[in-house]
């Protein structure tokens, strides 16, 4: 970064600048313009050594106030201060140039040690200002590079945690991973489509990320019990498979310092929820509605349809359309109506991968 150490002096009078150059030289390197024209082509090749500009106003080619327009419509008076120092005293022109972005305003004739006290003073401020906005600027990007460092560290764990559950659960290896690929797919709609949801690029980010441990609960069960199909399950075993989503909470409190706080919750919301159903008749809590959260809801559907066309020991796949059709009627329960519109939305993209990927089994 350069060092701002020149007073540039742009007046047509020769004997003007000659006076400020001596008056300065023992605190600044001095440049000196003769108009306006010259001060505009010395800024922009050296405008950031430039400490302050003693401008006059009467000039030929550029008068001060384009110099001035000119520095306003490039942000440069937020580094380089100009102090107008003219003898035009009138009330019109000292509000011109102060709105215009002046720093402070000087009448000829001056008082030299009040001139030299007040270009200091606005010098020291600048530079103080523009220091402080330096650490902040430098603080901001460490607090943006800290924060890049936990979310890639976030993400190596929890993909490292799914794959922990993809191989203990009798799903397809890959479930996890097509659980997250499908629920952005979907939210990429909801974003989209449905503002009222009021969600930002990086909460649909949140929510891809933390879709992947929605299973997270069943670590802590048998797999003699998972591998076993629903149907051949007894009534404990089956109770014990539903317990899943509240043993999940339990396991993600032990994450609950995190700094990602809005992805903490989004991980747990999903866990908690994501068997809930819209009509109250999913598990384990029976909650219905509005009350199970949005992004449990988007997630809901993703694993139902994994689910339905993904070929297992004891599972024959259904095609993507049925599979459709089951999700879109109910049959794997009643699902939100802005969800169902989402995963309606995408449904052709979810094909697409269902077709092309060698991770599924589906029957055509």
């Amino acid at each position: 970064m350069a060092i701002r150490d020149t007073l540039l002096i742009a007046d047509d009078m020769k004997m003007n600048r000659a006076l400020l150059s001596l008056m300065f030289k023992e605190q600044y390197k001095v440049a000196e313009a003769e108009n306006g024209q010259v001060a505009i082509d010395y800024l922009e090749e050296h405008g950031d050594t430039v400490a302050c500009l003693l401008l006059d106003l009467l000039m030929p080619v550029k008068d001060g106030f384009e110099v001035m327009q000119y520095m306003k419509d490039r942000q440069m008076m937020e580094q380089v201060p100009i102090i107008l120092i003219t003898s035009e005293s009138s009330a019109e022109t000292e509000a011109n140039a102060y709105d215009l972005g002046a720093a402070d305003v000087i009448y000829k004739p001056y008082v030299e040690r009040i001139v030299m006290r007040r270009v200091k003073n606005i010098v020291d401020l600048y530079q103080h200002k523009n220091h402080i906005e330096d650490l902040v600027q430098e603080k901001t990007k460490q607090i943006a590079e800290q924060a890049a460092e936990i979310k890639e560290s976030n993400n190596v764990l929890i993909e490292g945690l799914g794959k922990i559950v993809e191989f203990h659960t009798p799903e397809s290896k890959e479930h996890s991973s097509r659980v997250k690929t499908f629920t952005g797919l979907m939210l990429h709609y909801a974003l989209e489509l449905h503002p009222e949801l009021g969600l930002t690029k990086e909460d649909v980010d949140a929510i891809v990320r933390a879709s992947v441990l929605h299973d997270i609960g069943k670590l802590a069960i048998s797999n003699d019990i998972l591998i076993k199909p629903a149907d051949t399950r007894t009534i404990e075993e089956t109770h014990i498979v539903q317990s899943h989503p509240a043993i999940g909470c339990e396991i993600l409190e032990c994450f609950s310092n995190i700094k990602d706080q809005k992805f903490y919750h989004y991980c747990y919301d999903i866990c908690k929820y994501h068997h809930e159903r819209y009509d109250g008749e999913g598990y384990p809590n029976k909650v219905f509605g509005d009350a199970i959260p949005f992004a449990a809801q988007i997630v809901g559907i993703a694993d139902a349809y994994d689910t339905l066309v993904t070929r297992t020991d004891f599972h024959t796949p259904f095609s993507h359309h049925a599979a459709v059709e089951e999700i879109v009627n109910g049959n794997v329960g009643a699902f939100s109506p802005v969800a169902l519109d989402c995963f309606i939305m995408a449904k052709e993209e979810i094909n697409e991968l269902a077709e092309f990927s060698p991770d599924f089994s589906l029957s055509r």
